[in-house]
């Protein structure tokens, strides 16, 4: 590894490079279309990369964001959709927004910000429950799904925060609260989905809840927090209701840490037959923990958690030629199905799947940003 320091921002780079050399942009997985797609898996990928430029200025990875960007849209400047999840019928169609941000930040074209707005605006007639919470899909009516949280919730507060409509940044918050006080268990932990009315085959029939806590939608969740933070105004009348519940969440995902330093599958079952330790919400506890203690609402005693969970994921990446990154233990796509389980420790491992990739480039730059305090 002696191309690359070994430090968070050394793995950070190795992984990016890595990745450009394996993938154009329009190669970027997962592949229907022979192009680039504006989807969350290629945008959780670019958002992690565009969080290692914001701290190492390679213009090499702004240089791929922006062709990304450029790739994902038509001819008249308009984001390209296709059919099912790769529309405005679905939330994980939103999370790529994170990207849009960056570019407006770095660039302040006002293209970026009206291609935010189309993604974000929409939110407001998306189909709703009787609790005003997002259905995760048109498809899935009533369903919330805790990870829906990130892939709507930062483009929500970034923009109101861009434009000063304060509405978007209220139906925001509201989306945390509803899932806080609806699907939680009795862990204290988040279900990966709530049917409040009670039709999905997978719901609880007394509390509408799936049966158990997914490790990725656990970390899509208490990063969604972390992020938004940055875009409420610490004097928001709920602003210190959602730093405690960031709190109670990261101090209850601590108490289920495995022995061997990751977070598993199915997060609360770890010592069970056929679990296994996956690195994708791994990292995303990893971050929210490091950006908690960066930004002073979690204490400094959640560290040695954090970086030994850290450690363990650096010490398992997989062997690969010097220079090269690997990583494997990353759960594949994941929707709820019946949602048991075993259907969820059986899932697909795949080797540099995005999700992982993205979630690893996200945490490395905290843990940077940790190491050497700006």
């Amino acid at each position: 590894m002696s191309m690359y320091p070994a430090t968070p921002l050394g793995y950070a780079r190795m992984a990016c490079d890595t990745m450009m050399r394996r993938y154009k942009v329009n190669e970027l997985p997962p592949q229907r279309y022979g192009r680039a797609t504006f989807n969350y898996h290629q945008g959780v990928f670019l958002t992690g990369m565009s969080r290692v430029y914001e701290i190492c200025g390679d213009e090499r990875y702004y240089d791929y964001i922006d062709e990304w960007v450029h790739a994902v849209q038509d001819e008249n400047g308009r984001i390209r959709e296709y059919d099912g999840w790769l529309t405005l019928t679905t939330l994980d169609f939103r999370q790529p927004a994170n990207v849009l941000a960056f570019m407006y930040e770095k660039t302040k074209d006002a293209h970026y910000l009206e291609l935010m707005g189309y993604l974000a605006e929409s939110l407001v007639d998306y189909p709703k429950n009787e609790y005003g919470g997002f259905w995760h899909f048109y498809t899935t009516p009533d369903q919330m799904w805790v990870d829906g949280l990130y892939m709507a919730g930062p483009l929500l507060t970034r923009y109101a925060k861009y434009t000063g409509k304060d509405e978007l940044r209220e139906l925001a918050i509201r989306q945390i609260f509803i899932m806080y006080e609806h699907m939680r268990d009795g862990n204290g932990l988040l279900r990966h989905g709530w049917d409040p009315s009670g039709k999905a085959e997978w719901a609880d029939p007394e509390t509408g809840l799936s049966p158990e806590v997914w490790g990725r939608a656990c970390g899509w969740f208490v990063l969604a927090i972390a992020d938004m933070l940055d875009d409420i105004p610490a004097g928001h009348p709920k602003y210190q209701e959602i730093v405690r519940i960031e709190q109670e969440l990261i101090a209850t995902l601590l108490k289920w840490q495995s022995d061997e330093g990751r977070w598993y599958e199915v997060v609360d079952k770890w010592r069970e037959k056929d679990n296994w330790p996956e690195n994708s919400c791994t990292c995303l506890f990893i971050y929210s923990i490091a950006k908690g203690i960066r930004k002073g609402y979690i204490s400094s005693d959640a560290y040695p958690a954090a970086r030994r969970a850290y450690d363990r994921v650096i010490e398992t990446l997989l062997p690969a030629p010097e220079g090269e990154f690997s990583m494997g233990d990353i759960c594949i796509g994941t929707c709820i199905e019946e949602g048991t389980y075993d259907y969820y420790v059986a899932r697909d491992r795949i080797e540099n799947d995005l999700h992982g990739i993205g979630a690893f480039l996200l945490m490395a730059a905290e843990m940077e940003k940790i190491r050497q305090p700006t």
